[in-house]
């Protein structure tokens, strides 16, 4: 989650604002979260259908492009889905400001959506995706902040949402946006956070929503690198000129890459900017300058398309959740080394 530094014609990017100061702490070691020997970042698998048996389910492509200065450590974005019932999507974003701090701001974004995908069936969650941010955030030990959205698909078809911050999803269906979610921030540039320090937010802060789906629906969900460089108008255009939803997601993360290190973009963000008093001096606006330029971000997307009954045990066969294994802690070169894209396609 990176923010800008506002100036003329030049891509946008520096770190995202702390919700509070931060006192001195020692940095947790890049490797730390291993307890688990899984990582739920960005998986790559092959024909994975998202579902369950009866019922709806989503078919789900992923694309996931770092930061172009955290390739190496593979990005502050984390992501899962899983098979549980009808579907569950989810993205985290961690917050880059603590960098400041010399923590690694991927840790907290990472162990939230581990802990989150391994509490998707426990009792007390019930199949609430508010319920499931409050017992993966109170597991969460790593030191940082991250927003998140989870999207959990009931069988019946309607679609649970629990969004804090600015990650974002939106339903197409029949080449208009039928459902948007709102991002939620202090003041400009400073979202709501789930964070290791008390002062940060929690489930309680969440936007809960409840979205009916119909058979044919294409659902985006994504972390602000996708939605601060991608208009809505582009999302549909996109989701509508591929019969694939893999390729739809990897297409749709491409062109926010594209929007981010492109200067004289009009962004979603730099619109925004303009809007909340940042941009050129009075009198550069006189000759007709204004602030422009893209976003440099990580840049999660997951799209899912909305499908009926799967094949009679197809859903038990591949019920899992999609991981990533830590071998000898180099997780980092092993995401580089990846495609970042996840095929799964419909039942037949």
């Amino acid at each position: 989650m990176e923010s800008p530094v506002f100036r003329l014609c030049s891509s946008i990017s520096y770190s995202k604002t702390f919700l509070h100061p931060i006192s001195t702490i020692n940095s947790p070691k890049l490797y730390s979260f291993q307890r688990r020997k899984k990582l739920f970042y960005s998986a790559r698998s092959d024909s994975i259908p998202v579902c369950s048996e009866g019922g709806v389910f989503l078919s789900i492509g992923t694309h996931l492009i770092p930061h172009p200065n955290k390739v190496e450590k593979g990005g502050e974005d984390a992501f899962f889905i899983s098979s549980c019932k009808g579907g569950i999507i989810a993205v985290a974003d961690g917050v880059s400001g603590w960098a400041e701090r010399d923590v690694n701001p991927a840790l907290f974004s990472r162990e939230l959506m581990a802990h989150a995908s391994n509490l998707v069936e426990d009792e007390e969650v019930q199949y609430d995706p508010r319920t499931l941010i409050k017992k993966a955030h109170a597991a969460t030990s790593s030191v940082g902040s991250a927003t998140a959205i989870v999207a959990m698909l009931e069988r019946t078809g309607p679609l649970k949402i629990a969004n804090v911050g600015d990650c974002g999803l939106r339903v197409v269906r029949k080449g208009q946006i039928v459902f948007s979610t709102s991002p939620q921030e202090h003041y400009f540039d400073c979202p709501y956070q789930l964070s290791s320090e008390a002062v940060g937010q929690t489930y309680l802060d969440a936007t809960v929503t409840t979205v009916e789906l119909l058979e044919g629906d294409t659902v985006v969900m994504g972390s602000d690198g996708l939605f601060d460089n991608v208009f809505d108008s582009e999302i549909i255009s996109i989701v509508g000129s591929y019969n694939n939803i893999a390729d739809a997601a990897k297409a749709l993360a491409n062109l926010a890459y594209d929007h981010s290190q492109d200067s004289s973009f009009d962004s979603p963000y730099s619109q925004e900017a303009r809007t909340r008093g940042f941009d050129v001096p009075w009198w550069k606006k006189i000759l007709g300058m204004k602030l422009t330029g893209g976003k440099l971000d990580d840049i999660t997307v997951i799209v899912g398309q909305l499908g009926s009954t799967c094949s009679k045990g197809v859903g038990k066969l591949y019920k899992k959740t999609l991981m990533l294994k830590l071998v000898n802690g180099n997780y980092a070169k092993m995401l580089s080394m990846c495609t970042f894209t996840t095929v799964v396609v419909s039942c037949i």
